[in-house]
């Protein structure tokens, strides 16, 4: 009988962390005081109550700055479909989330790639790449990055800012791991730094409720979220009432806060228990330690084949995403392994079995 398979691919915890109860309770006080809002239509803005909370409790900011949508990727396809247009210049990093790669590249823009370092974005190449010609939009991820690991410290924040308001750029801020951080984590939003109206920042109850709520937001400048709340309207009516009533629930009654406490530290344990497999059975792996979030991105040896690699590993029982699936054009010599969804105790058995898909691979390739 084939061994069970340990998967290392989905961005996504397993049912163990998920807080089944506390929705279940936030959903029942929610159908009792809000039932009302919660089972009609609302605007393309969504709910007042939760857009309120989100503006004052996480950004400081008047509430007509905020819109929530279907999760962030409707955020984000919202937004592309919005400001870019084919042939737009659009920076992305180099690894990158895929799922916006893809819609990127439905948008028909020009994807204009720029290197990764250990803090994040390289900004003397985004900085070269300004000056090879205009851009329309950055995407960064600033937080615990998907797929890297890494996070921008404040000083590159402050001159990604300064430079969007200098090119006349739209920043687009995606963040949807700013509060899954394993140690203290006090870094601005580029949106708090945002002077010039260029940071559109889009986040997601997905990682601090779960993903089956639905539940993103874009905050920015009044008249850019104006225009796209309609552009919402239009569009789909409205965002999921039923389940923004019992995240603003959670919100306000302080279950979210506790459940972020309780999954942070089921995810360090998982995130060390990954870090010390690794250094176990596949010493030679580089990679950033990340300070939360869900992702380690490894680079292995320059010859290995990771889509190779991920087909033997999978005759072994375990998968990852192979490092192509997040870059423009290379990456086959790395990959993505997401702690998110394996238990601590299968962890260590997980990377021992890619380790001899590894060797495998390897013995294969000298044959």
């Amino acid at each position: 009988m084939p061994p069970e398979v340990i998967s290392f691919a989905r961005g996504a915890p397993s049912a163990d962390i998920l807080p089944h109860e506390a929705v279940r309770k936030a959903a029942a006080t929610a159908l009792e005081n809000d039932w009302e809002r919660a089972l009609s239509y609302g605007t393309g803005r969504g709910h007042p109550g939760l857009c309120e909370w989100i503006a004052t409790e996480l950004h400081g900011i008047a509430a007509e700055r905020v819109m929530i949508s279907n999760g962030s990727m409707e955020c984000a396809a919202l937004l592309f479909r919005h400001m870019l247009e084919p042939g737009d210049r659009v920076i992305v990093e180099q690894p990158s989330y895929d799922r916006t790669l893809l819609l990127l590249q439905a948008a028909g823009v020009e994807l204009v790639p720029v290197p990764l370092e250990a803090d994040g974005i390289d900004v003397g190449a985004f900085e070269a790449a300004l000056s090879e010609g205009p851009v329309k939009l950055a995407h960064v991820i600033p937080n615990f990055h998907n797929p890297a690991g890494c996070t921008l410290p404040a000083s590159k924040r402050e001159r990604l800012v300064e430079l969007a308001a200098e090119h006349g750029f739209w920043l687009f801020e995606d963040d949807p791991y700013r509060l899954i951080a394993f140690e203290p984590h006090e870094l601005p939003t580029m949106l708090s730094l945002d002077r010039a109206d260029r940071v559109i920042h889009a986040s997601s109850f997905s990682k601090t409720v779960s993903p089956g709520v639905r539940i993103g937001y874009l905050a920015g400048p009044a008249e850019a979220i104006a225009e796209l709340s309609t552009r919402a309207n239009q569009h789909y009516i409205s965002p999921n009432m039923l389940a923004e009533a019992i995240v603003l629930e959670m919100c306000r009654s302080g279950i979210l806060k506790d459940n972020v406490d309780f999954v942070n530290g089921a995810l360090r344990e998982r995130r060390d228990a990954v870090v010390e497999a690794l250094g176990k059975h596949i010493p030679e792996a580089e990679f950033v330690v990340p300070g939360g979030g869900y992702f380690l991105w490894l680079d292995l040896a320059p010859e290995t084949d990771t889509v190779e690699l991920l087909a033997t590993a999978m005759t072994e029982g375990v998968t990852f995403v192979a490092g192509p699936d997040f870059m423009i054009d290379g990456g086959h010599s790395s990959l993505r392994l997401s702690f998110a969804p394996v238990r601590p105790e299968a962890v260590d058995d997980g990377v021992a079995r890619i380790a001899r898909a590894l060797e495998g691979s390897r013995a294969g390739a000298a044959a």
